[in-house]
């Protein structure tokens, strides 16, 4: 007997993941909006607009992390330049937020300001329709999507892979960054896009609109973790496993990795569009530094401190260094990249598991990020439905023992 549609939803995350998941929302959904809109701010149970643009943008973050560890944790694909997809998603919706300025910039123009301090007589083409909120979401997921699918295309066939392809991926988010620094490109060089005013006719300052999006962000991020357990715990997700393990001997055994990794690849960096799309409104500007590759060496620093391949891991680790990163830029401003550089070899060093694996040892348990979360029982699945329900698992694709 096969096992229902629900039953398997339910083992997807397990009870105390289901759990987790639903106070997780609880607080983002009901709480945060409820102590920010309805307490007063004399109160210490209010939460302050600081409070609120903070945690939105950490939950930016973590699912840039966590689409980060799809491909890194569960492909083996570290890549050095997932700042650029974000901020591609950023820069697509922060088009659309420009736009929306219309008359109410310093200059009273219907071109942004940029446009208007470098003397631009009539938007470029590629702005055309970013006035729009639907063509300015479907620019926010279609761009980092091309732009990856193109460049992994031909970096995968190619059978580039390691520090080779870190490095290509550095170069690619560098040159970017440089292009994008051009006042002639039209995106506002190095100042970027800032000043927004509105979003769907709503204030972007507005505290009702911060919640919105503070609860979006919250959702995209549950979804995307929803998502991404599902992935790696199906056939799909084995077989990348498998391919992360030993990619020649997936390919002797039939399987093609090119389609495999470009898909993951692909989603990953969508994945980072979205969550750009959703920092800008709430931080209020975008601009190349964002491109920089310091910022996607920090993304893969999220997911190593966290633990590769758990997913939840990359949440634990963003929301930790970047609270780290809010304490020391106050406080300690000039000691931040130090203590950044000495975490990252601590952590290669004495916790190459990162947090999680570090609290699953201390309970005795062992870290399988291959391991699927659902399995047919062999009692009430005959051979042959279970021969082909259940694609190998890494360990029969490797050789190794179980």
């Amino acid at each position: 007997m096969r096992t229902s549609y629900t039953e398997r939803t339910a083992r997807l995350l397990g009870p105390k993941g289901w759990t987790a998941l639903g106070v997780f929302l609880a607080i983002m959904l009901i709480a945060m909006p409820v102590l920010h809109l309805m307490v007063p701010p004399g109160s210490p149970l209010h939460v302050s607009n600081y409070a609120i643009t903070l945690m939105g943008k950490i939950l930016c973050y973590a699912l840039v992390a966590v689409a980060m560890d799809l491909i890194w944790g569960y492909a083996g694909i570290l890549s050095l330049g997932h700042g650029l997809f974000f901020a591609l998603g950023g820069y697509a919706f922060g088009m659309y937020l420009m736009r929306q300025i219309g008359l109410d910039g310093n200059y009273h123009s219907p071109l942004p300001d940029f446009m208007v301090f470098l003397d631009w007589k009539t938007l470029p083409w590629y702005w055309q329709g970013t006035d729009h909120f639907i063509w300015a979401a479907i620019l926010t997921i279609a761009v980092p999507t091309v732009i990856a699918f193109i460049f992994g295309f031909f970096a995968f066939q190619s059978r580039i892979k390691g520090v080779y392809f870190s490095i290509i991926t550095q170069a690619l988010t560098y040159a970017a960054m440089l292009l994008f620094f051009r006042n002639e490109t039209g995106f506002g060089g190095n100042n970027g896009f800032t000043d927004f005013k509105r979003i769907l006719g709503y204030s972007v300052t507005a505290p009702e609109t911060r919640v919105v999006l503070l609860g979006l962000t919250a959702l995209a991020l549950a979804g995307t973790l929803v998502l991404g357990r599902w992935l790696v715990t199906s056939r799909f997700g084995r077989v990348l496993a498998a391919t992360r393990d030993a990619e020649s001997r997936v390919m002797f055994i039939g399987y093609n990795p090119l389609w495999y990794k470009l898909f993951i690849w692909t989603l990953s960096a969508a994945l980072c569009g979205v969550a750009g799309a959703l920092y800008v409104p709430q931080v209020g500007i975008i601009n190349p530094s964002e491109m920089s590759p310091a910022s996607s060496i920090e993304i893969a620093i999220w997911v190593a401190v966290g633990g590769r391949g758990t997913l939840i891991g990359a949440v634990i680790g963003a929301v930790a260094v970047s609270l780290a990163k809010s304490w020391f830029t106050v406080s300690f401003p000039q000691y931040w990249l130090f203590f950044l550089g000495f975490l990252f070899i601590l952590v290669t060093l004495f916790l190459p598991e990162g947090l999680v694996g570090l609290y699953h040892k201390l309970r005795g348990n062992k870290v399988d990020a291959s391991e699927p979360a659902f399995t047919p029982d062999p009692e009430t699945v005959s051979p042959a439905a279970a021969k082909a329900s259940v694609a190998p698992s890494p360990r029969h694709l490797t050789g190794e023992s179980a």
